[in-house]
C-alpha cells in the first residue's frame, strides 16, 4: 500500500497520478501530488516503478501501516533505503541494466528454479547428478 510521497524528492511531474490504475493520487496545480485515496491502493507498485526521482514508497502490505510504524515515517523509510527501491530493483534508474526478473522474490525464485532445472537436465544428459 502506498505510504509515502516525499515532497522533498518529488519534481511534480504527475507521473504517479497518470500511471495509478485506481486513481489514488490527486494532481495539485503547481505543486506536489497528494495521496488522496490510500484505501484504493492495490499495492501494484506502478507509481514507485515509474517515479523518476524515487519519491515514493509502497509497502508490501495491503492495509495502511499503523500509526507510528516506520513505514509511515519518511526519515526512517529513507534511512532504510526504501524510497524508490522498487524502481531500483527493476533496474530502471539511469545507468542501470533492467532486471525485472529479480524485482520480486517470487519472480527471482521462479528464475532460480528454472535455472536449476535446466542445470539438472544438462548435467543428467552428461551423466552427472545434481540434488
Amino acid at each position: 500500500m502506498i505510504e509515502i510521497l516525499s515532497g522533498d524528492l518529488c519534481v511534480d511531474c504527475d507521473i504517479c497520478v497518470k500511471v495509478c490504475p485506481t486513481n489514488v493520487f490527486d494532481a495539485v496545480a503547481g505543486g506536489t501530488p497528494v495521496i488522496a485515496r490510500q484505501q484504493d491502493c492495490q499495492t501494484c507498485f506502478m507509481c514507485e516503478a515509474y517515479c523518476p526521482t524515487g519519491a515514493l514508497f509502497v509497502a508490501t502490505s495491503t492495509e495502511p501501516a499503523p500509526e507510528g510504524a516506520w513505514q509511515r515515517d519518511e526519515a526512517q523509510v529513507g534511512a532504510r533505503g526504501m524510497l524508490g527501491k522498487y524502481r531500483d530493483d527493476l533496474g530502471w534508474n539511469r545507468g542501470q541494466t533492467p532486471r525485472a526478473a529479480f524485482a520480486t522474490p517470487l519472480l527471482a525464485q521462479k528464475h532460480i528454479s528454472a535455472a536449476a532445472s535446466a542445470a539438472r537436465s544438462k548435467n543428467n544428459e552428461i551423466g552427472q547428478v545434481l540434488p
